[in-house]
């Protein structure tokens, strides 16, 4: 049976990818691996990360990684739930650089918008805490939202209306 994940546990991941990549590549990491990095939680179900470029050595690793650590690993972003925000990469934040590794926190406004979206208990204490630690502007978080909000149509378990009702109130809760 995998564990919890700890800062601990992600700190023996992180330098377990760093000794596998052979060529530059970014690892974004998203959800949980924010929250316990940033002392919002102890621990995390999984460690969610997007490759970029994508990693054959690395993906052929991960299984391996998942076993010899006792950790869940999943490929997740918030891509694959609401639509790319432009400038994702940009507002990503750096965690380390090790070796030819790029660690990131991914985009903390498309994490917000997908918690935001799928509305868990533990999403929306994220989604305060990240607000209460001014990574997320409301203002911006607003005109982000409108920006993706033509291409919800991809993505047909979202309701438009319900997802910007959801992120107005999750603004107004910040008093802007």
């Amino acid at each position: 049976m995998r564990r919890l994940t700890t800062p601990a546990a992600l700190e023996r991941f992180m330098e377990a990818l760093a000794k596998i990549a052979r060529e530059p590549i970014s690892i974004y990491f998203t959800g949980g691996v924010t929250a316990i990095l940033h002392g919002w939680r102890e621990t995390t179900i999984d460690i969610d990360l997007k490759l970029v470029p994508d990693s054959d050595a690395v993906m052929r690793e991960l299984p391996r990684l998942k076993e010899s650590l006792e950790i869940n690993v999943e490929l997740a972003a918030p891509d694959q739930f609401i639509p790319e925000l432009p400038g994702w990469q940009d507002r990503s934040l750096l965690i380390d650089q090790r070796g030819s590794v790029s660690f990131f926190h991914y985009d903390p406004y498309s994490q917000a918008l997908s918690k935001i979206e799928r509305g868990h208990t533990r999403d929306q204490s994220d989604v305060r805490s990240m607000f209460e630690d001014n990574l997320v502007d409301p203002e911006l978080l607003l005109e982000l939202y409108e920006r993706i909000e033509p291409g919800l149509y991809r993505f047909p378990a979202i309701d438009p209306a319900s997802f910007r009702r959801a992120v107005q109130e999750a603004v107004k809760m910040t008093g802007s």
